[in-house]
């Protein structure tokens, strides 16, 4: 139950930040990535691609009112060759980011279409588009990767006369420099006849931007410093890559490695598990590619969470550990992830995350609380009857603190709020168990001290003077019931943190002192009206300030303890 509400709370608070969660259990898998897969359009840039400038066969700027006025080779190569078409408004819909991005940048449609013969849409592994149309002759006009269609350019167009193509070393140069600026470059050509690839003539060049989103170098940096490792996977190429990678810290050392598709595909398994801690960027990738790069880290037994948007990456969401589809994204992707990103921010998947590793400590804290009051109790029911006290907690009364450690605990604990704190440590270990070591040190020494604090309290002539005389010692009880509540209560704020002020966060976590406070309203009703029922007959003024004081001592042995770990620098954290 408490897992169920844990899981349920912190998914309304990440609601508001951004994150929908579709499947409760990817929250919690969320905090303990090893590997983050992420894009790059739409994730650590905005998403929208703008054409800054177009280049013509000669390598000139072409001034965007000559294109749309003479309606020229230019304009048709732009406006036919694309899956992207505007709506009634004008509003560019359809087609992938490079498509929408050229028609906004022309902004015209033209009354009177030419008939189109053929179409190949832009596929990954092509590379590039094409579409055959049929005028006074045929022509076809190509569109994608420079590596892939300047090679096979014979000729170059200017002025509208086609000449023999010689400086394939200057047009490679400036499209190095300007992906290597982070500007994505698209080439142009067309041919006379049908769409083989051969004999074709250069047209130019389109440069778009798109610009880096301002939350990606914090989102990135908090990702990183959780010590979960980026590799970005990307279409663009390599250039582009490596210069976005660096702009927003996913590479830093000459160290870091950034492949291309092909460069991936020609290692072996056993190659690219060795180059897993160098490669921080995948170029030109394949949807393939991501499913391959996932299932290797899976076998490496590390935690993998992978972000897509596309139809492609619904197998690679599926496979890996973790999920995230983009709020912009496909349907099958969103139906594939365990987490919806709604604004398409790393920064919110850096969100996830935290709150992922939030959620295994309120489980951890949850469980300290939890088996130190049940450790407590069963102690106290071996040792009661040896002591002469048979039934030191009545049927009813257990039912009353199972309540509080089961319901109202969970519902307290569940809440906790999420601290950047817990971006700075390392990922959990797949095999590591839920108890550590500090929380067995907590579980014991509180389950021993207070187990001892209610037997001395029985025992001890100077406390049982205190109490008035009654049948079966029924004041004593009543204040032992009450002692043994108040203990349970007071150690909740020492199972809640790691730090010796146990205040620390508290007025984040308001629920905790609501559900704390009705605990102890509640607590003190049974103690006055509770009756036979509960074994309560009420207490003078002496006597409960007399269980609260004893109840409080809880909290400097609990000090004490985390005083004794701090100086000897044990581990101190849940």
């Amino acid at each position: 139950m408490m897992i169920t509400l844990v899981l349920s709370s912190n998914m309304k608070r990440m609601l508001k930040n951004n994150v929908l969660v579709r499947k409760l259990v990817g929250i919690e898998t969320a905090g303990n990535i090893n590997i983050l897969l992420t894009d790059k359009t739409g994730t650590l840039t905005k998403g929208k691609l703008e054409v800054i400038k177009i280049l013509d066969g000669n390598l000139e700027n072409l001034v965007k009112s000559d294109i749309i006025k003479k309606n020229n080779r230019y304009f048709e190569a732009l406006y036919y060759n694309t899956d992207s078409n505007y709506d009634n408004n004008m509003n560019v819909v359809g087609g992938n980011s490079t498509d929408r991005a050229i028609l906004k940048y022309l902004n015209k449609e033209i009354d009177i279409k030419k008939t189109i013969i053929n179409k190949k849409h832009f596929d990954s592994n092509n590379k590039y588009s094409s579409v055959t149309l049929k005028e006074k002759e045929t022509i076809t006009y190509f569109k994608g990767a420079s590596e892939v269609l300047l090679n096979k350019c014979t000729k170059y167009v200017k002025n509208g006369f086609e000449y023999k193509l010689d400086n394939f070393d200057r047009i490679n140069s400036l499209i190095k420099a300007s992906t290597s600026k982070g500007i994505r470059v698209i080439m142009m050509a067309y041919k006379h006849g049908n769409d083989s690839l051969n004999d074709l003539v250069f047209m130019g060049l389109i440069y778009l931007k798109d610009e880096l989103r301002e939350e990606a170098v914090t989102g990135i940096n908090l990702i990183k410093k959780a010590g979960i490792k980026v590799i970005m996977i990307t279409g663009d190429s390599k250039d582009t890559a490596i210069s976005i990678a660096r702009e927003v810290g996913i590479m830093t050392s000459e160290s870091d490695l950034a492949l291309t598709s092909s460069e991936m595909r020609s290692m072996n398994d056993i190659t690219l598990k060795s180059k897993l801690n160098n490669i921080k960027v995948i170029a030109r990738a394949l949807p393939e590619d991501k499913s391959r790069l996932v299932r290797v880290i899976e076998e490496s037994d590390l935690i993998v969470g992978m972000t897509g948007d596309g139809v492609n990456d619904a197998p690679a969401l599926k496979k890996a550990n973790v999920g995230f589809a983009m709020g912009s994204g496909t349907e099958v992707s969103k139906e594939a992830a365990d987490i919806v990103i709604l604004d398409n921010n790393i920064l919110s998947i850096s969100k996830a995350i935290l709150y992922g590793r939030t959620i295994f400590k309120s489980i951890r804290k949850f469980i300290i609380y939890q088996l130190s009051v049940n450790m407590c109790a069963v102690a106290l029911s071996i040792i009661g009857p040896f002591i002469g006290y048979p039934s030191p907690i009545t049927i009813v009364q257990m039912l009353w603190l199972n309540m509080i450690m089961d319901t109202f605990a969970a519902l307290a604990f569940s809440f906790e709020p999420a601290l950047l704190e817990y971006m700075e440590e390392p990922p959990k270990k797949t095999m590591e168990p839920i108890i550590n070591s500090y929380m067995y040190n907590e579980i014991a020494i509180t389950a021993i001290y207070s187990a001892t604090l209610c037997i001395l309290f029985l025992k001890l002539p100077i406390i049982r003077e205190v109490f008035r005389i009654g049948d079966n010692n029924k004041y004593l009880m009543t204040a032992y019931f009450a002692l043994f509540i108040f203990i349970g209560i007071f150690n909740s704020f020492n199972a809640r943190t790691y730090r010796i002020n146990i205040f620390s966060n508290i007025l984040k976590n308001r629920i905790f002192l609501i559900v704390i406070g009705f605990i102890i309203t509640v607590q003190i009703y049974l103690i006055y009206f509770g009756g036979d029922l509960f074994r309560t007959y009420g207490l003078t003024a002496k006597e409960f300030l007399l269980i609260i004081l004893i109840a409080l001592t809880v909290f400097p042995v609990d000090a004490i303890r985390k005083l004794i770990l701090k100086k000897k620098n044990l581990k101190r954290m849940v």
